[in-house]
């Protein structure tokens, strides 16, 4: 069975003299699990139109042109390399890259030889191309046409070479949709020392995995996986607010006032208004408040300790100002709010 490659003649991207294609060149020696709405309907409920986890050897190279949807490749060991039309791209062990829709990639194993694959790859017609992208873009496997081909299987004699190392990588095809919108303002494709084995583990045994309930509850985990690695990159204000209120939040106990905040930061009065508004809807001292309270509720639902003591350890060393300043807040004292959330 020799690899297919699969030009269409769609629209090209040129980086460098470079021209993309739509390609499927994938080698005997490669093993795939597909993850689609037919074995893991689950997918649907987070935009997930296709996925996989791979393990690859020798021949690797698959090319979109414009593709509909965004791709996220995760290398679990070993390295590739993705070629977009702003550059060239390695992914070594542990290390993510975010594709969005509508952009043309190329990725391949990181020793692939270009020149001798193309030389042995087998060309299709146009519209048997096409007819593979249409699987492909439906959620299909595409080596589901490579196993239609009409070469021989590959002897056992034909094994990897020793010095073609494996690249294991998991990989995801996210709708284009605004869920996952965020992905055109990714600044920097590529994250490196990123750990993302529980989401291997978490693709693996949704694939394996026959009974809908567990399937089901393995859905979390890679949503929780995916908004980590999805979260769009904060600016440098974003940063410095994350970690002011950060440091609040460590010594609620301490008399926080707007000088206070003002040293921590290195923000002028105003200048750090105008962020917390944008950033929280509320003032910087409002922003306090409601830390303040957030931790009170949480101590009188989970803890016996007396109201004064939870008013001092947030800040308010006068129970009467605390209790007044959470019945604005929450609509009633501490005390009737700890008897309602008993009742439940």
């Amino acid at each position: 069975m020799q690899p297919i490659n699969l030009a269409s003649s769609g629209s090209q991207n040129v980086h460098a003299q470079r021209t993309f294609r739509d390609i499927v060149n994938i080698g005997p020696h490669c093993l795939e699990r597909f993850i689609d709405s037919t074995n893991a309907p689950e997918i649907k409920a987070l935009d997930i139109e296709l996925a996989g986890c791979s393990n690859l050897s020798g021949t690797y190279q698959v090319g979109r042109v414009t593709p509909p949807n965004h791709t996220i490749f995760y290398s679990l060991k070993g390295s590739g390399k993705i070629l977009t039309p702003s550059g060239e791209y390695a992914l070594p062990a542990s290390s993510v890259i975010i594709l969005p829709a509508h952009q043309s990639f190329e990725v391949q194993i990181e020793y692939f030889n270009e020149t001798s694959a193309t030389a042995d790859a087998t060309e299709v017609t146009k519209s048997e191309a096409s007819e593979v992208q249409d699987k492909i873009n439906a959620g299909k496997a595409p080596q589901a046409q490579i196993e239609q081909s009409s070469e021989p299987a590959p002897r056992a004699d034909q094994a990897p070479r020793a010095d073609q190392e494996q690249w294991d990588i998991i990989w995801l095809n996210l709708s284009d949709c605004p869920r996952w919108q965020h992905f055109f303002d990714v600044a920097h494709p590529v994250q490196h020392n990123i750990e993302l084995s529980g989401l291997h583990h978490a693709m693996e045994l949704l694939y394996l995995e026959t009974d809908s309930q567990h399937r089901q509850a393995v859905i979390p985990i890679i949503q929780q996986y995916l908004q980590h690695i999805a979260t769009p990159v904060k600016s440098t204000h974003q940063v410095r607010l994350s970690a002011l209120f950060a440091a609040v939040e460590k010594q609620l106990q301490f008399n926080w006032d707007i000088d206070a905040l003002l040293d921590k930061v290195h923000y002028s009065a105003p200048h750090l208004h105008r962020l917390c508004l944008a950033q929280f809807g509320r003032s910087p001292m409002q922003h306090v408040i409601y830390l303040r309270m957030v931790r009170a509720k949480n101590l009188l639902i989970s803890t016996q300790w007396p109201i004064a003591y939870i008013a001092n350890y947030v800040g308010y060393s006068n129970v009467f100002t605390f209790s007044k300043r959470f019945k604005k807040s929450e609509g009633m004292p501490p005390s009737e709010f700890r008897q309602r959330q008993s009742l439940h």
